[in-house]
């Protein structure tokens, strides 16, 4: 099992650092660091991941905030329309069928 260094700590908050595994759960931690990270997380995280494999969990990730989506799909220059995040959400309360 491969160790995340220790200045990632913070963007792990609730889950037991120690034992995350950045092989088992690569997703996860790539949407926090593409959501929290800070430079030097980022610079990790481009020396560990491909860049496929980043703008692939960027491209499928429901858990990345609009802001953050956005801005990283201009980065990549990736589609905004191909990115599920910055998709237009279905409606909370759907139109009732019958007008009554």
């Amino acid at each position: 099992m491969k160790k995340l260094p220790d200045f990632l700590k913070e963007y792990f908050w609730e889950v037991d650092f120690d034992r995350l595994d950045p092989e088992a759960r690569p997703d996860y931690i790539l949407e926090r660091l593409l959501e929290y990270g800070d430079i030097p997380a980022v610079k990790w995280m481009f020396r560990e991941f491909p860049v496929e494999k980043i703008t692939g969990t960027l491209a499928r990730s429901r858990a990345i905030s609009r802001k953050s989506a956005n801005f990283w799909a201009g980065y990549f220059g990736l589609d905004r329309g191909k990115v599920r995040c910055l998709q237009k959400p279905s409606p909370s309360q759907p139109k009732a069928i019958w007008p009554y």
